[in-house]
């Protein structure tokens, strides 16, 4: 190793601040050259300045790089690309082949090295420079029209995009159109250098880290979790109700602990043993009464939704009440724990220190002997079963069932909760007073949310229309009985006989609470029961809940028409049979009207209904999250709408100004991440209409048209700019943008950024609108849910999330 740290020797090592390479040129032996060039003082001031990210980064590849050379201090391509862990080939080819010049190969590190140095720390045009190099396939000092093709395609490739060829040869004539060249010719350097200074940006983004560049992976970077940023006030203001939650709920405990501990003190023999015992015993029995009381309390779904309504709302975290039905859970487990533990050491010490009692700790703990318990001494008997279930549900409430593709299996042994209960009434004396009154709760929630009730209430619902989108998303069109009303980013629970007679998931609802007569569900594909979902209307016939009467339907239709026309003959309209109209609508299966029953529960409230309190609201959803959202721009749109409605004739308003009772919003900024291209077109159609109702409102008012709704798409699998993989084609798309004003990969006005957001730089911008105080909203994996409300610490703003 340490032959190979000192592969760059002083006899070939250059100042970093003296070179540049140029990779253009060949010495005699087919080398490359390196070019010594004395720079200016500017240059040398860039390269002092040097952030840290690159010193990082360029001793990370050192280190890497000389690791993978061989003996003679050279590396080989296949090491080369496995350093920078590209995951297509193209472009690390096109790379290692403009330093490898004999085609050997194989290159010296040291003179890869100074090439890493170059990027890192080169002028912009340098950079600009080696962009053209890699594009310039077969090195004839020009970009042909098939070579620009095929980065583009290739770009495409690494960026998960799925355009046709229309599209590829578009974005081709744009670059040699912004270069005002031929398209059939061909570009030099300084045709690349004329399209890039008519777009600033990219300019900027040459000046960018090489790490941004070449997206190496380096090492695994090791996640430093610290607990400090809790310490701090932003972090208490913004968590402010969960904390004294959670500070009540450890207070309750403690005060449980010390009134049990004092009775049972009251009342303890001489032998300190036997009251050590008692104490365990008693502390883990009291807890237990509270905590299997309380723990019913945080899943009063129909109560938490009433509560939404009230004043308490600004008081209770209700938003976090699923985790704090995890963290009294765990409460539960240790009580269960220690009470278990003092009973078992009790029957232990019964047997050695109190031989005349006669019993065994066998005795003791599993007959009813020691005649404990107030319904026949069967506290020991029941308590094994009740212990038994509680393990069962734990270990099947823990992530790894729930989010491992075994909802069921959570689902069924959580129904376990009623043994449970019956069992704890037999077992604890006073159990029942603590959960009387929440299990009366509990039980009307249930009647209400029951079939029977819901028919009265209701009637029969059926899924109306069925949609299968992209990545296996399910769009169900339920019809909506008059009386159902929600409010925009509730959910409900829903059930399908014909799928699971007795299972129900909850999904957001995704259409407005405007819309009338229907309501719209987006199922994901995620579990057991959603595939099966997925399954079920991919192989539904239109017409199989009831062919005969399509059939008679499609039959009069036939014979009307043909009687309609004189001098045609009735044989040329041919009535088609069940099998030719089955096969029809299996044509049509991106949207088919169907006939399912099912049954729904709710609504239920979140986080979401805050949403019309709020002056300036972020909403961000991540893939499938955007469900709730979705309802929430479609009602504020029909709002905003409202409140614009004019008489054409007189210009009488007919609502005027939303009072602030009704709607406080005056800003909303939607924030919409997506991995791939095709997860975009579960709702581009409803983007695309409120971009144009925004304009239609402008119009109408003839004023300039001022966004209530700002739209941001980011699709993560894209390369950025800033990446080499993706500079070319992101330029192309932006020539386009520009030109006709939509987007090409989403259609819309609103164009679509390449990878992830920066959400600093994005709050940033939002907090310099100054429309009021920020609230952001986010519906998404739990990961991205943290970074985002650390962002909102940083910024001030509040941070609500959906919670299930």
């Amino acid at each position: 190793m340490e032959d190979k740290a000192k592969l760059v020797t002083p006899e070939v090592e250059v100042k970093e601040a003296d070179v540049i390479i140029n990779v253009g040129n060949e010495g005699e032996n087919g080398a490359v050259e390196l070019e010594a060039v004395r720079t200016n003082k500017g240059r040398a001031a860039t390269q002092d300045t040097c952030c840290d990210d690159d010193t990082k980064w360029l001793a990370c590849m050192e280190d890497q790089f000389q690791k993978k050379a061989k003996p003679d201090g050279k590396i080989h391509l296949e090491d080369f690309k496995d350093v920078l862990g590209v995951r297509q080939s193209f472009f690390a080819e096109r790379f290692f082949d403009l330093f490898d010049k004999e085609k050997s190969g194989n290159i010296e590190v040291y003179l890869l090295l100074h090439g890493l140095r170059t990027l890192a720390n080169g002028a912009p045009v340098e950079k600009l420079k080696f962009v053209f190099d890699v594009y310039d396939i077969d090195g004839s000092g020009s970009i042909e029209r098939e070579e620009l093709k095929t980065i583009l395609t290739t770009c495409m490739e690494e960026s998960s995009l799925f355009l046709g060829e229309d599209h590829l040869n578009d974005l081709t004539d744009v670059m040699f159109d912004a270069a005002g060249k031929d398209r059939t010719g061909s570009m030099t350097f300084d045709d690349l250098r004329q399209v890039v200074e008519k777009h600033p940006s990219v300019m900027e983004n040459l000046t960018l880290s090489a790490t941004q560049w070449l997206k190496t992976s380096g090492p695994p970077k090791k996640e430093e979790k610290s607990w400090r940023h809790k310490l701090t006030w932003t972090y208490f203001r913004n968590n402010l109700r969960k904390i004294v939650f959670i500070l009540l709920f450890a207070a309750i405990q403690l005060i449980i602990t010390i009134y049990t501990i004092m009775a049972v003190l009251e009342k303890s023999s001489s032998d300190p043993a036997y009251t050590a015992i008692r104490i365990f015993a008693s502390v883990g029995g009291m807890l237990l009464n509270f905590n299997c009381m309380f723990v019913l309390v945080l899943v009063l779904r129909k109560c938490h939704s009433l509560l939404r309504s009230t004043p308490l709302a600004a008081i209770l975290p209700l938003d976090q009440h699923i985790t704090f039905h995890k963290m009294v859970g765990a409460a539960i487990g240790v009580s269960a724990a220690i009470h278990v533990g003092g009973h078992i050491a009790h029957a232990v010490y019964v047997q050695t220190v109190t031989p005349e009692k006669n019993m065994t700790a066998v005795d003791i703990l599993f007959t009813q002997k020691a005649n404990m318990g107030w319904v026949a001494g069967t506290a020991y008997i029941t308590g094994w079963p009740i212990l038994g279930i509680l393990i069962i549900m734990t270990i099947c409430s823990l992530p790894f069932v729930r989010r491992g593709g075994h909802f069921e299996v959570f689902y069924w042994t959580h129904m376990l909760y009623v043994p449970f209960w019956i069992l704890l009434i037999i077992h604890a004396e006073v159990f029942w007073y603590y959960l009387i009154l929440p299990l009366t709760m509990f039980i009307i929630e249930k009647i209400l949310g029951s079939r029977l009730i819901k028919k009265a209430r209701y009637g029969d619902i059926f899924i109306t229309e069925v949609g299968l989108l992209p990545s296996g998303v399910c769009h169900l069109v339920i019809s909506r009985p008059d009386n159902f009303r929600y409010r925009p980013g509730d959910y409900i629970f829903l059930q399908i006989p014909a799928i699971a007679k007795f299972e129900w998931h909850p999904f957001t609802i995704s259409s407005a609470p405007e819309m009338k007569g229907h309501i719209w569900l987006h199922v994901r594909t995620a579990g057991h029961w959603t595939k099966q979902l997925y399954e079920y209307f991919s192989a539904l016939d239109p017409i199989q809940e009831n062919p005969d009467k399509e059939l008679k339907m499609r039959q009069r239709k036939s014979h009307a028409r043909a009687s309609w026309m004189p001098g045609k003959r009735q044989s040329q309209f041919k009535i088609k049979d069940k099998e030719e109209l089955k096969a029809e609508k299996r044509i049509a299966q991106v949207m088919k009207k169907v006939h399912v029953k099912c049954n729904i529960d709710g609504p239920y409230g979140t986080a979401t209904r805050e949403i019309f309190e709020t002056e300036h609201a972020v909403l961000v959803g991540a893939g499938i999250g955007v469900t709730p959202m979705a309802s929430i721009l479609q009602s504020i749109m029909y709002r905003y709408k409202e409140s614009k409605r004019v008489c054409p004739n007189c210009k009488f308003s007919f609502y005027g100004v939303i009072p602030e009772s009704v709607m406080k919003l005056k800003k909303v900024h939607f924030i919409w991440i997506n991995r791939d291209q095709k997860s975009f077109e579960w709702f581009v159609g409803l983007l695309n209409k409120i971009e144009k109702e925004q304009i239609d409102v402008a119009f109408e008012e003839g004023k300039d048209l001022e966004k209530v709704i700002d739209i941001t798409l980011y699709m993560t699998a894209a390369k950025a700019k800033t990446d080499i993989r993706g500079a070319g084609l992101q330029m192309a798309l932006s020539i386009i943008h520009r030109r006709d004003k939509k987007d090409l990969i989403t259609g819309l006005s609103t164009r679509t950024q390449a990878g992830r957001p920066n959400w600093n730089e994005i709050f940033s911008k939002i907090s310099e609108e100054r429309k009021g105080k920020v609230k952001v909203f986010f519906c998404g994996a739990p990961q991205l849910g943290q970074v985002v409300k650390k962002a909102c610490m940083k910024f001030d703003f509040r941070f609500r999330k959906e919670n299930f």
